[in-house]
């Protein structure tokens, strides 16, 4: 177990009427007692998840988590995911339910882990999933050790999947509610980290059950709408994002075909991704796709939609949960993006972390920098990035 530590109380002016500070107060709890520390985001999602787990007879204690500045993301904290307004209903919820609440900052951990690694994927010519990087180091890692520090149990958060005790191990699943299901972005998680996480959320048959227990409890998130875009680009505009961070113009380059013709010129490679078609501004006889960045050569290709699918790919980073990982080839169903209904496929574990995937049928769209996560029913087995390996 971590020893508590001190945290020198780090105070912002945007904040300073807000009480907050990285404290390592232990939570006070009784013997045989079970304790919960709660990511509290300012949603529905989370307000029932603390709600639940008082329910339960947890000893809970909200949080948010402080990732990054409006400095960073050229926009008004007022009106974006861990904004002001956000850690107040977060702390309204906690009074609410009679749990304390803290603000604990992780600005530099989130610049270092999520967004610079989320500039490098785009310059490399990826599109890549943050949400997923986040979920492992920050919420999974850094607030896994603030649990411990306080001695809390278990951490919560407001995802929608489920976590199964079988035969002494824990196994990650979807949640009951398909069309809410979350275990995708949690694919990184370990059993380890299994076994002290809980998802309330994960048995509820809906949505609109979780916004129904809310309105009649009264919290003040019953009627707030989802968070749709990536919290540090509240606007959508990730190539303005990048290019604010980076301080510079990404230069332009050439659209080719895939025999290499110059067909126009493109605007810096970070605009685009795979099986983009808007926005190309290519005079053309037919609908033209992005097949290929060719990031060497600063060059965009692009071609019919049929030359979108694939049945192969390869994957970095391949983690299986319950730490194992096959040595032999195996069969499974795979989903290449979040909203991707998997897809039968055989896996081949490869050296130095990588895994080979062959899907019974092409996929469409096979994007490097996104997840190729790995099921087995409702069981998630674990997974990896796709990599750019055998493409360019």
């Amino acid at each position: 177990m971590m020893q508590a530590g001190f945290f020198k109380h780090n105070r912002v002016k945007y904040m300073s009427d807000l009480e907050f500070g990285n404290f390592t107060d232990k939570i006070e709890k009784a013997e045989g007692e079970k304790a919960a520390l709660i990511a509290m985001s300012g949603g529905v999602d989370s307000s029932v998840a603390a709600l639940e787990m008082v329910k339960k007879g947890y000893k809970c204690m909200g949080c948010t988590m402080r990732l990054y500045e409006n400095d960073m993301i050229g926009e008004d904290l007022l009106g974006t995911c861990c904004s002001i307004k956000d850690t107040e209903d977060a702390r309204a919820v906690c009074d609410k339910v009679r749990i304390p609440y803290h603000v604990y900052h992780y600005e530099a951990e989130f610049r270092d882990k999520v967004i610079e690694p989320f500039v490098c994927s785009y310059e490399r010519g990826e599109t890549p999933n943050p949400c997923i990087r986040c979920n492992r180091y920050l919420k999974f890692d850094h607030l896994y050790k603030k649990a411990v520090e306080l001695g809390a149990d278990v951490i919560v958060t407001g995802h929608y999947a489920r976590i199964e005790e079988k035969d002494g191990h824990f196994y990650l699943k979807k949640a009951l509610d398909l069309s809410k299901d979350q275990s995708y972005v949690l694919y990184e998680l370990t059993e380890e980290q299994l076994s002290h996480t809980a998802f309330p959320l994960g048995e509820f048959s809906s949505k609109g059950a979780v916004r129904e227990i809310a309105e009649k409890e009264g919290l003040i998130t019953s009627h707030k709408s989802d968070s749709q875009d990536i919290c540090f680009v509240p606007d959508g505009d990730y190539v303005g994002l990048i290019k604010r961070y980076r301080g510079k113009d990404y230069p332009k380059g050439d659209f080719v075909d895939l025999e290499g013709n110059v067909l126009g010129t493109h605007d810096g490679i970070i605009n685009y991704t795979i099986g983009q078609r808007r926005g190309l501004g290519i005079p053309a006889d037919r609908r033209l796709y992005v097949t290929k960045l060719d990031v060497p050569n600063n060059k965009v290709i692009l071609g019919d939609d049929i030359d979108l699918f694939k049945r192969e790919l390869y994957i970095r980073d391949f983690n299986w949960i319950t730490g194992n990982k096959p040595l032999s080839e195996f069969k499974c169903s795979a989903k290449i993006r979040y909203r991707h209904k998997e897809q039968p496929a055989r896996v081949i574990p490869l050296d130095d972390g990588f895994a080979k995937i062959v899907f019974d049928e092409p996929q469409r769209a096979i994007t490097a920098g996104q997840s190729a996560v790995l099921y087995d029913g409702d069981y998630v087995l674990g997974g990896g990035i796709i990599d750019h390996l055998g493409e360019i």
